[in-house]
C-alpha cells in the first residue's frame, strides 16, 4: 500500500500538483513509520520525496527539514561514502543556494564532492557537475578567481569524457566566458564564447534557438567594448535565428530587438534606436500583463532616447508610464522608483522647470535612502543632482549644503583619487566663490 501512495505522489509531483503530491507522500510516510525500523532506508527515501515537493514549492525551510531527516537516516544506515549520501548533500546544498546562504551551500556541495571523488573515476561527468555547482555558488558570491578554478576543473573533465562537439562542453565554455565578462576581461570572454558558438554550430541545425544565445552573448561583449558595428552584426544574427524559430510575439524576440536598440542608442542613432525599442515594446504589450516590470524597462528606454533627442514632452510621457508601473509593483522596488523619479527630475531640469525638478529629485533621494546604505555612491549622485538645481536657481547656500553631503559620502565610499571626488570639490569651490560675491 505504501508503494502505491508513493507512486501516486510521484505522478502528482510530475504534474505540478504539489498539495496532492504531499498528501500521498505523507500517507506513504505514515505507513512506513509504523511498519519499519526508525533508520530504515525506505524512510529516508520518503522524507526525501516530501522535501523535494517543498523544494519545488519554494518552501525552503520545510524542504530542509525533510531533507535533513532523510540525511540523518542515511548517515546511520549507510557507509560514509555511499552515493545516496551524495544525493542528500546535493539536495541540501541546492536549497541553501536558492536561499542565498552561499557558505552553507558550499559546505554541503563540498561534502558531496568528497564522496564523488572517493567513489567515482577521476573523469566521471558527475564530478564535472559537482565542480560546476561549486563554481556557480562562488559566482553568486562574486569570487571570480574561485569561480574560474572550479569551472576549469569541470571543463577539463568534460573534455576528457565527452566528444569534442558535445553541447555540455559549449555550456562549460559559455560559463567561463561569463565569468571573464564579469571581470571585464573582454578578449578572454570572446575566446570562450566563440568556442561555445563553434561547438553549437557543429552540433545543432542552423536555425536552432540555442544558437541565438551565443550570438547574443558575443554581441553583448562587443557592445561593452564599444565595438558597436560588431555588436550589431552578432545581435542581428541572433535576431534572425529567433525570427525563424519562435512565434512572432515570443519574449526572446522582444529582448533581441531591445538589445539592438541599445546599440543604436549608444551610437547616437536615435531614430533607429526608437524603431527597435518600439518593436520590443509591441511584443511585450501583447505577451505580458499591463504592469509587468519588463514593460516599465521598455518605457524607460524609449524615454531615454527622447530625452537624448531633446524631445522632453515625449520623454516625460514615457518616463511617467514607467513610473506608473513601478508605483503599482509589489513588493515596492525602491531602486526602480528612484530611477524613474530621477529621470523625470532630469527632464524638468533640462526644461528649466526647477521646482518640478526638485520635487522629483527629492522623491528619488527618499527612495534611495530606503533602499541603500548611508554611504552608497548613488546617494551622493542624488544629493549632487539636487545641488545642481539649486545652483541653477541661484540658491547658492542650498547648493553648498547638498554638494557637501555628496562630497562626504564619496569620501567615505570611494578611493581618494576618484574623479567624482575631484569634480564635487571643484563644484564646491565654484559655489563658495559665488557666495563671496
Amino acid at each position: 500500500m505504501a508503494a502505491s501512495y508513493n507512486s501516486i505522489g510521484t505522478v502528482y509531483k510530475s504534474m505540478g500538483e504539489y498539495s496532492k503530491a504531499l498528501e500521498y507522500y505523507e500517507k506513504d510516510l505514515e505507513i512506513l513509520k509504523k511498519s519499519l525500523p526508525a533508520n530504515h532506508p525506505d524512510l529516508a527515501t520518503s522524507y526525501n520525496n516530501i522535501g523535494s515537493v517543498y523544494d519545488s514549492m519554494g518552501e525552503y525551510s520545510k524542504a530542509l527539514e525533510y531533507y535533513e531527516k532523510s540525511l540523518e537516516i542515511k548517515k546511520k544506515s549507510l557507509p560514509a561514502n555511499h552515493p545516496d549520501l551524495a544525493t542528500s548533500y546535493n539536495n541540501i546544498g541546492l536549497v541553501y543556494d536558492r536561499m542565498g546562504e552561499y557558505l552553507k551551500a558550499l559546505e554541503y556541495y563540498e561534502k558531496l564532492l568528497e564522496i564523488l571523488k572517493k567513489s567515482l573515476p577521476a573523469n566521471h561527468p558527475s564530478l564535472a557537475t559537482s565542480y560546476n555547482n561549486i563554481g556557480l555558488v562562488y559566482q553568486s558570491m562574486g569570487e571570480y578567481s574561485k569561480v574560474l578554478e572550479y569551472y576549469e576543473k569541470s571543463l577539463e573533465i568534460l573534455k576528457k569524457s565527452l566528444p569534442a562537439n558535445h553541447p555540455n562542453l559549449a555550456i562549460s565554455y559559455n560559463n567561463i566566458g561569463t565569468v571573464y565578462k564579469s571581470m571585464g576581461e573582454y578578449s578572454k570572454t570572446l575566446e570562450y564564447y566563440e568556442k561555445s558558438l563553434e561547438i553549437l554550430k557543429k552540433s545543432l541545425p542552423a536555425n536552432h534557438p540555442d544558437l541565438a544565445t551565443p550570438y547574443n552573448n558575443i554581441g553583448g561583449v562587443y557592445k561593452s567594448m564599444g565595438a558597436y558595428l560588431k555588436a550589431l552584426e552578432y545581435y542581428e544574427k541572433s535576431l534572425e535565428i529567433l525570427k525563424k524559430s519562435l512565434p512572432a510575439n515570443h519574449p526572446s524576440l522582444a529582448t533581441s530587438y531591445n538589445n539592438i536598440g541599445l546599440v543604436y542608442k549608444s551610437m547616437g542613432e536615435y531614430l533607429k534606436a526608437l524603431e527597435y525599442y518600439e518593436k520590443s515594446l509591441e511584443i511585450k504589450k501583447k505577451s505580458l500583463p499591463a504592469n509587468h516590470p519588463d514593460l516599465a524597462t521598455s518605457y524607460n528606454n524609449i524615454g531615454l532616447v527622447y530625452d537624448s533627442m531633446g524631445d522632453y514632452s515625449k520623454a516625460l510621457e514615457y518616463y511617467e508610464k514607467d513610473l506608473e508601473i513601478w508605483k503599482k509593483s509589489l513588493p515596492v522596488n525602491y531602486r526602480s522608483l528612484a530611477t524613474s523619479y530621477n529621470n523625470i527630475g532630469g527632464v524638468y531640469k533640462s526644461m528649466g522647470e526647477y521646482l518640478k525638478a526638485l520635487e522629483y529629485y527629492e522623491k528619488s533621494l527618499e527612495m534611495l535612502k530606503k533602499s541603500l546604505p548611508a554611504n552608497h555612491p548613488d546617494l551622493a549622485t542624488s544629493y549632487n543632482n539636487i545641488g545642481v538645481v539649486y545652483y541653477s536657481m541661484g540658491e547658492y547656500s542650498k547648493t553648498l549644503q547638498y554638494l557637501e553631503h555628496a562630497l562626504d559620502i564619496r569620501q567615505r565610499s570611494l578611493p581618494s583619487n576618484h574623479p567624482s571626488i575631484k569634480s564635487v570639490k571643484q563644484s564646491i569651490e565654484t559655489v563658495k566663490g559665488k557666495l563671496k560675491v
